[in-house]
C-alpha cells in the first residue's frame, strides 16, 4: 500500500515538474489575468469562458474591471456546399468562421489594432448517417470557436509579453 501511494506521489511530482497541464489550458502573463470579451456570439462567449475556466483565469464582469479587453467585430459563420452526389445531394460542406478583433488595456490604449481571423473546415456529408452529421457539424463549429479563442489569447500573450513594464 505504501509503495502504491509513493508511486502516485512520484508520478504527480514528475508531471508537475515537466510543465504538464490540461489540454486547452493557457499560461498567461501577470498583466493578463483579468480578461473581458466585448462582443461576440453566444457560442464564442461560451468557448472563451470554457477556455478561461480550464486555465483558472478570472473573467472580468465588465470592461471597467478588466485588465485586458478583447473586442470582437463583424463576426459571421457560413456553410457552403463543396460537392454534389449524382442524385443532387450535397456530399461535402465547408464551414467558415470569420471575425475581426482588437486588444486594448484598461485605459483603452490599443495594444493590438483590429485584426482579421478566418477559420475554415470541411467535412463529408454521409447521407446514411444524417443525425450524426448534424452533431458533427456542431462539434466542428465549437472547435472552430475554440481555435479562434486560442489564436486570440496567444496573440494577446505576445502583445503583453512585449509591453513595457
Amino acid at each position: 500500500m505504501l509503495i502504491k501511494k509513493s508511486v502516485i506521489v512520484l508520478v504527480a511530482l514528475i508531471l508537475s515538474a515537466c510543465g504538464y497541464h490540461l489540454r486547452g489550458a493557457f499560461e498567461l502573463p501577470v498583466g493578463m489575468k483579468n480578461i473581458f470579451l466585448d462582443g461576440g456570439s453566444a457560442p464564442l462567449q461560451a468557448q472563451f469562458k470554457k477556455a478561461m475556466d480550464l486555465s483558472s483565469i478570472p473573467i472580468a464582469t465588465s470592461a471597467e474591471t478588466a485588465g485586458i479587453i478583447i473586442r470582437i467585430f463583424d463576426e459571421n459563420s457560413q456553410r457552403r456546399v463543396l460537392s454534389l452526389a449524382s442524385t443532387g445531394v450535397a456530399n461535402d460542406f465547408e464551414l467558415g468562421y470569420r471575425m475581426e478583433y482588437e486588444i486594448v488595456d484598461a485605459k483603452d490604449t490599443i495594444l493590438m489594432p483590429r485584426q482579421p481571423l478566418e477559420i475554415k473546415r470541411d467535412y463529408y456529408n454521409d447521407q446514411l448517417a444524417i443525425i450524426a452529421k448534424e452533431s458533427e457539424e456542431t462539434i466542428i463549429k465549437n472547435e472552430m470557436y475554440l481555435q479562434a479563442v486560442r489564436t486570440i489569447v496567444n496573440r494577446a500573450k505576445s502583445v503583453i509579453d512585449k509591453k513595457p513594464k
